[in-house]
């Protein structure tokens, strides 16, 4: 019996220490992915099929949320996203939703929701490895991919709107 507690202490403190290794490592990104993901790479329209060049928003910060209508956790972290984006409304940052779906999906969930975000269709998912939804990068003004994460954020915190007006504030 002594052992069976032993066993559970120790994995319970495997369990709390990996939880913790994630915590401080959410505001990095992984070294790959800062040559594998440049801006350039990302191929949008908009919800009338017209391409947009990525190189419109040069000098400006880029916050791309890769997300589905199907997807709970992209929902779920939605209004945190219209609650930053209204927050940073005279700041040099430029927010882009940014779905695979077909356009008569993401325009459903436009007129069903009162969001007021930048819906764009992604091209190539595939080509960026995104593995999962929601994801989410940034880049700095010059372009350089500066934050990626997987899984949904509270992005209204402070602690995250503090970390993106650091990065638009880069010089």
């Amino acid at each position: 019996m002594k052992k069976i507690h032993i066993l559970s202490l120790v994995l319970l403190i495997a369990i709390v220490g990996c939880r913790e290794a994630a915590k401080e490592k959410k505001d990095t990104i992984h070294p790959s992915a800062i040559t594998e993901t440049t801006i350039n790479k990302i191929q949008l329209t908009d919800l009338k099929n017209r391409g947009i060049a990525i190189k419109q928003y040069k000098g400006k910060t880029v916050f791309v949320n890769f997300w589905a209508t199907w997807c709970k956790p992209c929902i779920a972290e939605m209004p945190s996203i219209q609650k930053l984006q209204t927050r940073l409304k005279d700041e040099n940052v430029i927010f882009l939703l940014a779905s695979n779906e077909e356009v008569n999906e993401i325009e459903g969930f436009k007129n069903d929701n009162k969001y007021t975000f930048n819906y764009t269709r992604l091209i190539n998912m595939e080509a960026l490895n995104i593995q999962a939804i929601p994801t989410t990068y940034i880049y700095n003004p010059d372009g350089k991919l500066v934050f990626s994460e997987t899984g949904s954020r509270n992005w209204d915190d402070s602690a995250n709107i503090q970390m993106i007006l650091k990065i638009i504030n880069q010089k």
